[in-house]
């Protein structure tokens, strides 16, 4: 950075003197240099203005290693970063910009992703590349993004931006699980560790899992290293997914206990043998014009797709193992309407099907997905249970037309995983769906 050099006797009066004409770079400290004289920070931006005065005797040179000051230190991100652009705009800042400079961001390493109202304004757009080089710097980023609204495509794909930085691959810790995906082609919420904590303490020892929706592997690799599913049969349409989905299953070694369907997992073709788990699996069909194959094989089914994942259900009636059935984990965005604080619905286990199923069904329920059903009961709002009410007589007619039989679907669980918006929850039930004993 630059910096005048003066003799120790004059340094006081020459920073008095920089301050004044607002020429001193408060960002950095005073520095000793070579002969013992002080050296004093002075903004680059402003060294046309800069003079050396006659009383006071000093060089221009150059601080190769600067030393930030105790104010800078004391900065909040968001201070270093309005200050900086300040600095940068000089005679130009406005009130007007200030309000566009934003306050927080997601930080995937390196990236740092901007919000969707953020440097809106013109004058910004005239800065060209220094603008964003000034707030990488500022933020301690190589790259940089801004997001965009997401497309209403069905494929929840983001339009993000990339500001500075050759491409917009990350890679992010969750859980001890690790995750990369391209932040300009996927998207990756925050919001659902609690459902992803959820999942990966659920008992799927030696179990066969359906993922419908699986992203880049949000839950489908919970499900792999830490909830132990024996087998996955990860489903998913959107081209970038899938090719961080590859990716996902190897960087965290589980890729041999997972084949990837690339396609539309709505379209079922029968077929006359259910597949099993085989070493062969590991590969990944790259059609997206294809019919999903899958029936009679999962034990589990996860249906992550929001704000609705119905259009899902009579796949997932279908891939449930015809003996034994399994259990649906449901995602659904539900509307909560505000009201007078009546007393809250604990869950009730709402059971459909005839008495003697239910009377019969003598299976013991999972213990984690009973857990905290005691806790979560004083806070399940009603309509959130009538919804899983209706789901799950949904779900049982959607059995009893595909098998000819009728079957028992149970409530074992309803998560609240976020706010989605305003009065608007996302929520994971968790339905337990059984065949008449034999």
């Amino acid at each position: 950075i630059p910096a005048l050099a003066t003799e120790a006797q004059f340094a006081q009066r020459l920073r008095e003197k920089l301050e004044g004409e607002q020429l001193l770079d408060g960002r950095y400290r005073l520095q000793k240099v070579q002969g013992g004289r002080v050296a004093l920070p002075v903004l680059e931006e402003k060294l046309s203005q800069l003079w050396l005065p006659r009383e006071m005797p000093c060089d221009l040179v150059q601080i190769q290693h600067p030393v930030p000051s105790r104010a800078a230190r004391r900065q909040t991100p968001a201070q270093k970063l309005r200050n900086e652009l300040c600095r940068l705009l000089g005679e130009n800042w406005s009130e007007e910009l200030e309000r566009d400079v934003p306050h927080a961001w997601q930080r995937h390493g390196d990236l740092v992703l901007l919000s969707e109202d953020s440097f809106r304004a013109a004058l910004w757009e005239n800065l060209g590349p220094s603008l964003w080089e000034t707030v990488a710097s500022a933020l301690g980023a190589q790259r940089l993004a801004r997001q965009g609204r997401v497309s209403p495509d069905g494929m929840r794909s983001p339009s993000v931006t990339l500001l500075l930085g050759q491409d917009g691959w990350v890679e992010h810790m969750d859980n001890g699980i690790r995750y990369m995906f391209d932040v300009t082609k996927c998207m990756f919420s925050a919001g659902n560790i609690t459902e992803k904590l959820r999942v990966a303490s659920l008992p799927c020892s030696g179990e066969v899992l359906v993922d419908l929706y699986a992203g880049i592997g949000y839950f489908t690799l919970p499900y792999l290293v830490h909830a132990e599913a024996a087998f996955v049969h990860a489903c998913e349409w959107n081209d970038h997914a899938v090719e961080a989905l590859r990716r996902n299953l190897a960087l965290n070694g589980v890729q041999d206990r997972c084949r990837v369907y690339h396609g539309d997992s709505r379209q079922v073709r029968s077929a006359t043998q259910p597949q099993t788990p085989s070493s062969h699996m590991a590969s990944t069909s790259s059609s997206l014009s294809f019919q999903l194959e899958l029936q009679d094989i999962a034990d589990r089914v996860n249906l992550g797709l929001i704000p609705s994942s119905e259009e899902g259900w009579p796949v997932a009636c279908r891939v449930l193992k015809k003996s034994t059935g399994g259990v649906l984990h449901i995602h659904h965005n539900v509307e909560s309407h505000p009201v007078p604080a009546p007393p809250q619905t604990p869950v009730l286990l709402a059971e459909h099907g005839s008495p003697e199923a239910a009377d019969s069904d003598g299976e013991a329920q999972d213990p984690m997905e009973d857990s905290g059903k005691e806790t979560l009961g004083a806070r399940i709002r009603p309509e959130w249970q009538r919804w899983a009410e209706a789901t799950a007589a949904q779900i049982q007619k959607l059995l009893v037309e595909l098998h000819g039989q009728l079957w028992c679907t149970r409530i074992l669980h309803i998560e609240p995983v976020k706010s989605y918006a305003p009065h608007v929850h996302h929520l994971v039930l968790d339905l337990e769906c059984r065949p008449p004993p034999s």
